[in-house]
C-alpha cells in the first residue's frame, strides 16, 4: 500500500484507531506514516527516533505479534495544532502521545510513549 493511498488521521483521536487497523493488518509502512519524520517512540527500554528506527521497531514487533486488541480511545487535550492523545489498552496500561496537525490538515504523532503501567494501590 503506498502512502498516497493511505488515509491520514483527520483528528488526533483517529491516530489510535488507524494504529490498531494497520497493526492488525501487518502494515509496517502504514504505522510509520502515523509519525512525523523526526518523531520519537518510547516503549520500555527501547527509544526509536525517526522513521528508520520506528520502522525497525514495528517490523520487529509485527514479526513477533499478529493481534492487537482495540484500545479505549480517551478524549485528547488540544491546544491549537498540538494535541495529547491517550489510549487505554485492555490490560489497563496507557499509551500517551503528542500529535501535531500537518499542513494538509491531518495529524501525526511527534512523541509516542507506549505502555505506561498504572501504579498499584
Amino acid at each position: 500500500m503506498s502512502d498516497m493511498h493511505r488515509d491520514g488521521a483527520e483528528a488526533p483521536e483517529a491516530l489510535a484507531r488507524l494504529f490498531n487497523q494497520r497493526a492488525n493488518a501487518g502494515d509496517v509502512e502504514g504505522l510509520v506514516a502515523l509519525y512525523e519524520p523526526e518523531a520519537v517512540l518510547a516503549a520500555g527500554r527501547v527509544v526509536a527516533s525517526g522513521h528508520a528506527e520506528i520502522r525497525a521497531f514495528y517490523a520487529d514487533l509485527l514479526a513477533r505479534r499478529s493481534e492487537f486488541p482495540a484500545a479505549e480511545i480517551l478524549p485528547p487535550l488540544r491546544n491549537g495544532s498540538i494535541a495529547m492523545t491517550f489510549a487505554r489498552l485492555p490490560n489497563g496500561t496507557l499509551s500517551v502521545e503528542t500529535a501535531r496537525e500537518q499542513a494538509d490538515g491531518t495529524w501525526r504523532w511527534v512523541i509516542d510513549q507506549l505502555k505506561i503501567k498504572p501504579t498499584e494501590s
